[in-house]
C-alpha cells in the first residue's frame, strides 16, 4: 500500500510517450518552456526532478489532470544546452513515487510526492520466474533483431526480481500505456509474471511470422520475388497511415469502382478480381490478365445512357438534308422516333438495309445518329469467319479479349448508341472456327439481347437499348435464322435522274470543296454529268460517279496551281474526255437491234439490277446441252426446263420432232465473273432457244424476267424493282414481268413507269404474241 509523507516541492517534468524506470539512464531532448524551467531549477538545486508520463502524448500543453499519478524520482547526471535553446539532458531513474499534489503556478510545475511502497519479493517463488525470463529473453533476442544481442549477458547477470523487471521493460516492444502499468504495479512478482507472459507471446508471434516467411519463400519462384517486396512495401505504407497518399494501383481501381455504375453481378466480379489482384505479383503474367479484365469491365457503359432526340421535325430535316430519296427508310426511322416518344422503354427493332454498293446504306446510319443525337459506332463484318470475334475469347486462352460487339460498346461510351453492323452478308464460316452469323443471333434478338453474354466477360450485358442497323448487298448471304430477326428494308438502284440530282446537290459541292476550289471556279453542265453517268460509270449507286467528279475537280485544281491565275472552268460533255480520258463503257443503249439467239434477261447482282444477254448457239452434234457462265443449280434446272418446253412445242414452232438429236445446244449466261443463280431466267432462256432454233430475231428493245414451268406457265420472281430499274437504265422500251408480280409495279419510280412499257404475262404464249409478230395458235392452260 501507499504511505504518504509530506515533502518539499520538487520540479516536475511531464514526458510524451516516454517512461523512465528506476536504475535506467535515459537521454532526453527538452524543448517546452515549462520543462526547461523545471530542468534548470532542479539542476541548480540537488539535481532531483520528478518524471511522469502524460496520459495523451499529443498534448503540447497538458494540465495537471493530464498526467499519471505515479512517476519516477530521478537525478540529473548531465545537462547540455543546444544552439536552438533546447536542452539535452542525461537522467537516471531512482525510485517510484506517488504524486500527491501538483502546483502549476509559476514558470514550471512543482509537486509534492510520497514514497511508493512495493510489496516484498518472494524469492522462492520468484527464482523460477527469473530463470525462465533469462531463457525466454535469450530466445526473443534471437528472433527480434531490434534488441541488441549484448543485452543478453547484462540481463542474465541480474538476479534480483524487482531490478530485473525494471531493466527488461525498456527493451520490450510495449506501448506506453502498458509500460505505465508496470510503473504502477506494487507487487514485483506480478511484474515478472506479466513480463514472462509478454515475452512468450512475442516469441510465439515472431515464430509464426518466421514460419510464414519461410513458407512464402519456399513457394516463391524467381519471377515472384517482386511480389514479396511489393507486399512489404504495402505493409510499410499501411503502417505509415496518413503519411502516405495511398496512390497505388489497388486504391485507384477501388476509386474507379466507386465511380462506375455497374450491374450488381459486374460489381461483385470486380471486387472478387481485385482481391485476387492484391495477392498477386504486379509483374506476373496472371496479374496482367487480371488487370486487363478489370479494365474492360470498368470501361463499359453498363447503365450510362444519353438522352435521345425525339423531335420528328428536326430528324426529318436532317435526313432530308443528308440523303436524297430513300423515302421508305426515312419513314421507318421517323416511325421509330414516334414510338420512342410514346414508349421510351420499348425494344428497338433490328433494321437491315439491303441494296447494291454506293446507294448510301452506311452513310444513312450516320445520318440516323445525327438525327437522334445518339453516338455512332461501326463494325465491319466483311471477312469475319471466327465465332469468337463476335462473342469474344474465353479467358483461358492467352491473348483473349472481348468480341467485336463489346469492343464497340466501349468505344461508344453509352449503352444506347446507333450500332452499324456493316456487310453482314460477307461473314464466312468454317468447321474449325464456328459460324459468326449464329453468334449474332443472341445479340440481334430483341427478346433476349438484354442478357447478351460475351465469352470473355462472362457477364450479362444489356444490348436492348442499342439500335442495331445491319447492311448487306445480297440477302442470299444471310442465313435464314438471322434474317428472321431482321427487319429488311430494300434500298434500290438509283435512276439516272436521281444520280443527276445527287451529283448536283451533294457530290459536286463536296468534291469542289475537298479539292480547295471555290464554287464559282468550276461548273459541271447537265450534259457532262449525264455523260459521266452513261459512259464513265456502270453501277447501281453513285460511288464511281463521285470518283469521276473528284478526278475532274483535281484536274481543274492542277490547272489553277500551274497557271497561277483565277480560272473559271466550264465542264461540258464535249471537253469531258480531256479531263477523264476516253469513255470506259460503250453506250449500250444505242445498240438495241434485234439478234437471233440473243435475249435480254434481267438479273439482280450484288451491284444492283443488270441486263444480261443470254446467248444460244446451235451446232451439229449428238443432242448435248452445254451450259456455261458459272451457273448455279437453279439456273441449270431452268435451262433444262426451258429446253423441255421447247421440245414439247416443236411442231407448233415448225421444228422436226427429234430436232435435238442431231444438234448440240450451247446456252451461255454471262454473269460478270460472278456465280449466278435463281429461277428468274427461265422465260429468257426459253425465248433464246426459240429464237436460235427458228432463226427469228429477238427484239433488242425488250427485256424479260420470269420463271418458266414445263407447261409454259410464268411464275413469280424477286428483285422486281432492281430489274425494272436496270431495264430503264439500258433504255429498254418494253419489259415483260410475271403476272403474279404486278403489284410490285406500284412501288416503281414514276419516271420508270412513264418511260418503260411494263407488261405482265402469266403464260409464255402471251409473251410470244408480244415478242414475235406471229405465233402458231395454242390454247393456254
Amino acid at each position: 500500500m501507499f504511505f504518504r509523507e509530506k515533502k518539499k516541492e520538487i520540479p516536475l517534468l511531464p514526458l510524451r510517450d516516454v517512461i523512465l524506470f528506476p536504475s535506467q539512464v535515459l537521454p532526453l531532448l527538452i524543448g517546452r518552456s515549462k520543462s526547461r524551467a523545471a530542468l534548470l531549477s532542479a539542476f541548480a538545486g540537488d539535481k532531483t526532478i520528478i518524471l511522469v508520463m502524460q496520459t495523451k502524448g499529443d498534448m503540447a500543453e497538458p494540465s495537471p489532470e493530464d498526467v499519471y499519478s505515479v512517476g519516477v524520482e530521478s537525478k540529473i547526471i548531465q545537462l547540455l544546452r543546444m544552439p536552438d535553446d533546447n536542452y539535452k539532458v542525461l537522467i537516471e531513474g531512482q525510485k517510484r513515487v506517488f504524486i500527491e499534489k501538483i502546483n502549476s503556478d509559476g514558470e514550471y510545475w512543482k509537486v509534492q510526492v510520497s514514497p511508493f511502497t512495493e510489496k516484498p519479493f518472494d524469492d522462492e517463488e520468484g527464482q523460477p520466474l527469473i530463470r525462465a525470463i533469462h531463457e525466454r529473453f535469450s530466445d526473443l533476442v534471437k528472433l527480434n533483431s531490434k534488441i541488441p544481442a549484448e543485452m543478453v549477458p547484462s540481463i542474465q547477470s541480474i538476479q534480483e526480481g524487482p531490478r530485473l523487471a525494471d531493466a527488461l521493460i525498456p527493451y520490450l516492444p510495449m506501448k506506453p500505456p502498458e509500460r505505465q502499468k508496470f510503473i504502477e504495479e506494487e507487487e514485483p512478482l506480478a511484474r515478472l509474471k506479466q513480463i514472462l507472459e509478454f515475452i512468450q507471446a512475442e516469441i510465439d508471434m515472431l515464430e509464426i511470422d518466421k514460419q510464414i516467411k519461410k513458407r512464402v519463400k519456399d513457394q516463391m519462384e524467381k519471377n515472384q520475388r517482386e511480389y514479396y517486396l511489393n507486399e512489404k512495401m504495402q505493409a510499410i505504407q499501411k503502417e505509415l497511415g496518413d503519411k502516405t497518399d495511398g496512390s497505388n494501383e489497388w486504391t485507384d481501381y477501388m476509386h474507379r469502382l466507386q465511380q462506375a455504375d455497374l450491374s450488381p453481378e459486374a460489381e461483385e466480379r470486380v471486387k472478387r478480381e481485385l482481391r485476387r489482384l492484391k495477392k498477386m505479383s504486379p509483374m506476373s503474367a496472371e496479374a496482367t490478365v487480371c488487370r486487363s479484365y478489370i479494365d474492360w469491365i470498368l470501361s463499359l457503359p453498363w447503365n450510362e445512357s444519353i438522352s435521345e432526340n425525339n423531335d420528328l421535325t428536326k430528324a426529318r430535316n436532317i435526313l432530308e438534308a443528308e440523303h436524297y430519296g430513300l423515302q421508305e427508310v426515312k419513314e421507318r426511322i421517323l416511325e421509330h422516333l414516334a414510338v420512342q416518344q410514346l414508349n421510351a422503354n420499348g425494344r428497338h427493332p433490328i433494321l437491315c438495309l439491303v441494296g447494291p454498293p454506293g446507294v448510301g446504306k452506311t452513310s444513312l446510319a450516320q445520318s440516323i445518329s445525327n438525327a437522334t443525337g445518339r453516338p455512332y459506332v461501326r463494325q465491319a463484318l466483311g471477312g469475319v469467319r471466327d465465332e469468337s470475334e463476335i462473342r469474344g475469347h474465353r479467358r483461358t486462352y492467352i491473348g483473349s479479349m472481348p468480341g467485336k460487339l463489346i469492343q464497340s460498346m466501349r468505344r461508344a461510351g453509352k449503352r444506347n448508341p446507333i450500332f452499324l453492323l456493316d456487310e453482314v452478308d460477307k461473314m464466312a464460316s468454317d468447321f474449325h472456327h464456328g459460324d459468326p452469323a449464329a453468334a449474332l443471333l443472341e445479340a440481334l434478338d430483341p427478346e433476349q439481347n438484354d442478357t447478351f453474354r460475351d465469352h470473355y466477360l462472362d457477364l450479362d450485358f444489356d444490348l436492348s437499348k442499342v439500335l442495331f442497323i445491319c447492311t448487306a448487298n445480297d440477302l442470299r448471304g444471310i442465313s435464314g435464322p438471322l434474317q428472321d430477326r431482321l427487319e429488311i428494308i430494300q434500298l434500290n438502284s438509283y435512276t439516272e435522274l436521281e444520280k443527276l440530282a445527287i451529283a448536283k446537290k451533294y457530290l459536286i459541292p463536296k468534291q469542289v470543296a475537298l479539292c480547295g476550289l471555290q464554287p464559282e471556279q468550276v461548273h459541271f453542265s447537265q450534259n457532262s454529268v449525264t455523260r459521266i453517268v452513261r459512259e464513265y460509270t456502270r453501277e447501281a449507286g453513285v460511288r464511281n460517279l463521285e470518283r469521276e467528279i473528284s478526278k475532274a475537280c483535281r484536274k481543274v485544281a492542277r490547272q489553277q496551281v500551274e497557271s497561277g491565275e483565277d480560272l473559271k472552268v466550264w465542264i461540258s460533255a464535249d471537253n469531258l474526255p480531256q479531263l477523264l480520258g476516253s469513255p470506259k463503257f460503250q453506250d449500250k443503249n444505242k445498240d438495241l437491234e434485234s439478234k437471233v439467239g440473243v435475249v435480254n434477261g434481267l438479273a439482280v447482282t450484288p451491284w444492283g439490277g443488270e441486263v444480261l444477254e443470254i446467248e444460244v448457239a446451235i451446232t451439229p452434234g449428238k443432242g448435248e446441252l452445254l451450259l456455261t457462265g458459272r451457273l448455279g443449280d437453279w439456273l441449270k434446272e431452268s435451262a433444262r426446263a426451258a429446253l423441255t418446253f421447247v421440245r414439247s412445242r416443236a411442231s407448233e414452232l415448225g421444228l422436226e420432232e427429234n430436232f435435238h438429236k442431231e444438234i448440240d445446244i450451247h446456252i451461255h449466261y454471262p454473269g460478270n465473273g460472278l456465280k449466278t443463280d435463281g429461277p428468274s431466267a427461265g422465260m429468257a432462256m426459253a425465248f433464246a432457244l426459240i429464237s436460235a432454233l427458228t432463226k427469228r430475231p429477238f427484239p433488242g428493245n425488250i427485256a424479260m424476267t420470269g420463271e418458266i414451268s414445263l407447261r409454259g406457265r410464268i411464275l413469280p420472281i424477286g428483285g422486281v424493282k432492281e430489274k425494272m430499274l436496270a431495264a430503264h437504265r439500258r433504255k429498254m422500251t418494253i419489259a415483260l414481268l410475271p403476272k403474279a408480280n404486278e403489284n410490285a409495279i406500284d412501288d416503281l419510280p414514276e419516271i420508270v413507269t412513264s418511260e418503260l412499257d411494263i407488261r405482265t404475262v402469266s403464260h409464255i404464249d402471251q409473251a410470244m404474241e408480244i415478242v414475235f409478230d406471229s405465233f402458231l395458235q395454242k390454247n393456254t392452260e
